[in-house]
Formats: structure tokens, C-alpha cells, sequence
């Protein structure tokens, strides 16, 4: 993709000289980012220093817009209907998606690509978002950070089972370590059983890395933010009528806030966090940039306080922190290769 041509500074009456040269320069900086976004990585030599750099830094701040997910989720639907904020949200990134696939001129995606197109879609646009969704009404911000902080090993056991590799028994025990602590954390929240609510978070978590799963290995052939856009583009008309139902039987009035949250699931959640997250992912590698996804839970927490005013108990942090460490354990667990395995 061609980079946006910026016009050479010239000196604006009534503005200071220095400041006017400093808004051009931070244009420019901002247009070499976008358009480093939008243009392919090439996939043959992931191992340089400066790559792994740059895909660790797309990948934190894809994971920074990721964070706020469940906080922001928790705002739209305390006035707004689960089903218009779960799937209403990729209804608005359709749209963007299908006027920045024109805008570009991007070629269609080879029929063999769709089924891969259909289950990412499948997870990341609809399942993740429609149980998170409904989850949020019941549960607070910081609660449902810990609950999903188990995605990163799910991811792995997905990509590896998709790809016909062997997960090592190690690998498989530290999954279920990471589970158990993640049903002790709800049963520790303060219910004698799980709750519903908590089951639907980890419904989510387990489509949306399987999502992700599949979303990276087509990413690979399609390009990263190319994937999302057309998987966007894909699920969106079958989500339409779903979205103008769930409108008119509860309506939409709801305070600025609420809409303020839709909006940034919709558009950063959905969009713009996945092009940083997968342009990352393509720069460094899978296997590296993956694992700052440890973060996610930390940095939800403290959005949820920040934001939300939800308490952050010791007993919060433990939870992440051993949550963490299971994840981190289990992804240094050898996946055997069918040729590589006895």
C-alpha cells in the first residue's frame, strides 16, 4: 500500500513556527505507522533483531486494546441489550472493514480460504463477543480479566491441534493446572457453584483462541489485517437482523457512556486492535509476540479500577499471577511435530 503523501511544513499564520513543525512531524510519524499497519509483513525472516522489536511493540499495543474489552463491554451493557452490544459491535466493524477492503482495492479471498474465513469468524466475531456479551452483565471487569487469562495456552493447544502437531504431556498437565486454578477463582469468588455467567466466559475464552487460532494460520496466506476485515465481512449481513431485533424489542436509549463503550468495542476491539495484533504477530513471530498476552489480565485489572471503580483484592492478583505463570510454564512445554514425535 502506497504511504500517504505529506505535504512539505509550511509556516500557518497565527501559529507558532515551532509548533506548526512539530504537529507536521508527529504527522508523519503517525502516517509511517498507519501505513506500516496496513502493509503486509513478509513472513521469510522473522528472527531479526529489529523485526522481533517492532512485532513485540504491534503486539503490546494490540494487547493494550484488547484489555479494555471486557471493562468497556461491562459500561455498554449495563443499559444496553447483551445481544445488540455482542453482535452489533461487529456489525459496525463490518462496515468499516468492507469501505477499507474497497477503499484499498483488495482482491477477494481464494475459495479455499472461506471455510478457514467461516470459523474465525465463527469465534472472534460472534461466539466471543455474544458470551462475553451476556457474561458482563452479571460479572464485574476484574473478575472476568482472571477468568480468561487462561486464552494464551488455548490458543497454543488450538494452533497446535490444527496444524496436526502433539501437545506434550507436560503441556496438556499445565492446561489443566491453569483450569483448575481458574474454576478454584470462581467458586472463590463467593458462590457455592460456578455460575452461569462464569461457564460463558469460558466459553469465550475457548472459541476466541481457537479464533485466533485460525485466524493466524490464514493470516499467513491472506495477510493479517485482511483476515479480520474479510471475516468482518463475511459475518456481518447474517448478523443484521439479529442486531435490528435485539433494537427495537429493548430500544436505545442509553446514557453517553454506554454508547461510548459500544463504540469502543466496535471499533477498537473489533478493528483496530486485531490489524496491531496480527501485524505483530507476522514481525516477530507466533511463538514470541504471543507471549505478551500474559499482560492482558494485569492491564484489564487496572483499567477495571481505573475506570470502573471495581476493587483489585490481593486475592485478584494472586490468582492472575499464578494464572500467568501456569501459561508461561506450559508455553515453554515441547509441541511434537508428526515427523519429530514417536
Amino acid at each position: 500500500m502506497a504511504t500517504v503523501p505529506v505535504m512539505a511544513p509550511v509556516q500557518a499564520p497565527g501559529l507558532s513556527g515551532e509548533l506548526y513543525l512539530y504537529c507536521q512531524k508527529r504527522v508523519r510519524y503517525c502516517t509511517a505507522f498507519a501505513d506500516e499497519i496496513m502493509t503486509p509483513a513478509k513472513t521469510e525472516d522473522t528472527s531479526t533483531p529489529l523485526r522481533e522489536t517492532r512485532g513485540l511493540l504491534f503486539g503490546l499495543c494490540g494487547v493494550a486494546g484488547f484489555s479494555a474489552t471486557l471493562p468497556a463491554t461491562r459500561v455498554a451493557v449495563a443499559h444496553l441489550d447483551p445481544l445488540l452490544v455482542g453482535l452489533g459491535r461487529s456489525v459496525v466493524a463490518g462496515i468499516l472493514a468492507a469501505l477499507l477492503l474497497w477503499a484499498t482495492r483488495q482482491p477477494f479471498p481464494q475459495r479455499s480460504q472461506f471455510k478457514s474465513l467461516a470459523l474465525a469468524a465463527a469465534c472472534v466475531i460472534v461466539g466471543f463477543p455474544l458470551l462475553s456479551s451476556w457474561a458482563m452483565v452479571n460479572l464485574p471487569a476484574a473478575h472476568a480479566a482472571i477468568m480468561i487469562g487462561v486464552i494464551p495456552l488455548l490458543t497454543a493447544a488450538a494452533s497446535a491441534l490444527r496444524s496436526g502437531e502433539r501437545p506434550s504431556t507436560g503441556f496438556w498437565l499445565t492446561g489443566l493446572a491453569g483450569a483448575a486454578l481458574i474454576i478454584g477463582y470462581a467458586f472463590a469468588g463467593g458462590a457455592a457453584h460456578m455460575q452461569l455467567a462464569d461457564a460463558a466466559l469460558l466459553g469465550a475464552a475457548l472459541v476466541v483462541a481457537v479464533g485466533y487460532a485460525e485466524g493466524g494460520r490464514l493470516a499467513q496466506s491472506l495477510g493479517g489485517w485482511q483476515t479480520i476485515c474479510w471475516a468482518l465481512v463475511l459475518a456481518a449481513p447474517f448478523l443484521v437482523l439479529p442486531v435490528l431485533y435485539a433494537g427495537l424489542r429493548h430500544g436505545l436509549a442509553a446514557p453517553l457512556q454506554s454508547w461510548l463503550g459500544f463504540a469502543y468495542v466496535a471499533v477498537v476491539s473489533q478493528l483496530l486492535a486485531f490489524f496491531l495484533w496480527y501485524q505483530g504477530l507476522a514481525l516477530g513471530g507466533v511463538a514470541r509476540v504471543s507471549q505478551v498476552q500474559l499482560l492482558q489480565p494485569f492491564m484489564t485489572l487496572g483499567v477495571a479500577a481505573l475506570l470502573l471503580g471495581e476493587p483489585v483484592t490481593p486475592s485478584m492478583l494472586a490468582f492472575a499471577v499464578a494464572v500467568a505463570a501456569v501459561v508461561g510454564i506450559g508455553r515453554r512445554m515441547p509441541i511434537y511435530t508428526p515427523e519429530k514425535h514417536p
